[in-house]
């Protein structure tokens, strides 16, 4: 580790929701310790606080296995980043999610003497259970956001934190539904049906348009209901993406109130799933894959469901459409059943709350932030006494 007065931290990000939470673990330290300085690579949220970054996050996000060009594009990024590593400009490494990547750097970085820290775990516990023990050889503090997740990790002897859920501390919503409805001119007596197809180029590409021919079955089954998809930040315009706005709204912000004021919410898998239950949202969850790489999916997932909502409740609150064959109909049927039904939503809405109770509460990014501010000046003491 340097011996120079202000820590500097090296961090890595690949994805937008990884962005997301890279963003603020900075922001809180800054604001904690302004002395701590950062460069790595991150995506928009992580560069608009003006951190020095080597690559952007964009161009790493990756489902499944990668193309010949990306494992080039990959390994390209990789050799930049040993390179710089080998400089030896920084005093610890934090690596947030993205473990197809990060595992890799994580070795590369203990190996050259650098304290590794990782933040929001791999999902080892649903499937490739050897990242375990990856972490175990690699990896000096692992910072978990789920309560299950301690107890899984400390199991193996890796010595692992849990402090709560910073996106509790994410979650926000600054317009009031009347407003919300105004700015978006959306009829507030017609049911609303929001589509979020994903944050990787790749998920929107197959999500999109099954999306679309949901709506528009739902609407020639009589029903007046309203659409609005959601585009995530980063992500590129397409043809897709216009043949959405030439049959519903799209928007690229406001994410949270549009889960809020939805009265369904159609999900492609991942973070924005548990998003939505915190926000009391009736929603369905799907994901589209390639027949061989659901065929790879379903021998290695070893979790009864793939929604985060549905694994922290152990149940299944929301309803789950993975199986290609009918999956229009069958989505569009539960769509459908859950506008007509009021007490339905009302008792998805009431099973939701639990999410928050078992989460924690408010504050985990300062919790963590902190914690970390404080292992990291630990190191450094160690380092120089």
């Amino acid at each position: 580790m340097n011996h120079q007065t202000s820590p500097r931290i090296f961090i890595i990000t690949g994805e937008i929701s990884g962005d997301v939470y890279g963003y603020l673990l900075i922001k809180r330290i800054k604001e904690l310790n302004s002395a701590f300085q950062f460069v790595g690579i991150g995506g928009p949220k992580m560069r608009s606080l003006g951190i020095e970054i080597l690559f952007p996050a964009e161009s790493l996000a990756l489902v499944g296995l990668p193309s010949f060009s990306e494992f080039k594009k990959y390994w390209f990024v990789y050799k930049k980043v040993k390179e710089f590593l080998e400089r030896k400009r920084v005093d610890v490494v934090i690596l947030v999610d993205f473990p197809g990547f990060n595992l890799k750097v994580a070795k590369l970085a203990k190996k050259l003497g650098y304290p590794v820290i990782y933040y929001i775990a791999p999902q080892a516990w649903a499937w490739n259970k050897k990242r375990v023990h990856i972490l175990k050889k690699y990896v000096d503090r692992l910072y978990v956001v789920l309560p299950f997740e301690k107890e899984f990790f400390s199991s193996y002897g890796i010595p692992t934190v849990y402090l709560g859920h910073p996106i509790l501390d994410l979650i926000k919503t600054n317009l009031s539904e009347k407003i919300f409805y105004e700015v978006y001119q959306l009829d507030s007596s017609q049911p609303l049906v929001s589509f979020f197809p994903g944050s990787r180029e790749k998920e929107v590409t197959r999500h999109i348009p099954i999306f679309l021919k949901i709506f528009e079955n739902l609407k020639k089954s009589n029903l007046s209901v309203q659409g609005i998809m959601v585009k995530a930040p980063g992500l590129k315009d397409s043809f897709l993406w216009d043949k959405a706005r030439s049959q519903l709204k799209v928007i690229e912000n406001t994410q949270h109130e549009v889960l809020k004021y939805s009265t369904v919410a159609l999900l492609a898998s991942g973070t924005i799933t548990l998003e939505a239950a915190l926000l009391g949202t009736p929603a369905i969850v799907t994901y589209s894959l390639p027949s061989w790489m659901y065929f790879i999916a379903k021998k290695l997932v070893k979790v009864p469901y793939i929604s985060l909502s549905n694994l922290i409740l152990q149940k299944e609150v929301y309803p789950e459409v993975i199986k290609e064959k009918n999956k229009v109909n069958i989505i569009t049927q539960k769509i459908k059943e859950l506008i007509e039904d009021e007490k339905k939503r009302n008792k998805v809405k009431k099973e939701l709350e639990n999410v928050r109770k078992i989460i924690g509460s408010l504050g985990a990014s300062w919790r963590i932030a902190e914690d970390m501010i404080k292992y990291i000046l630990y190191l450094k003491r160690s380092n120089t006494s």
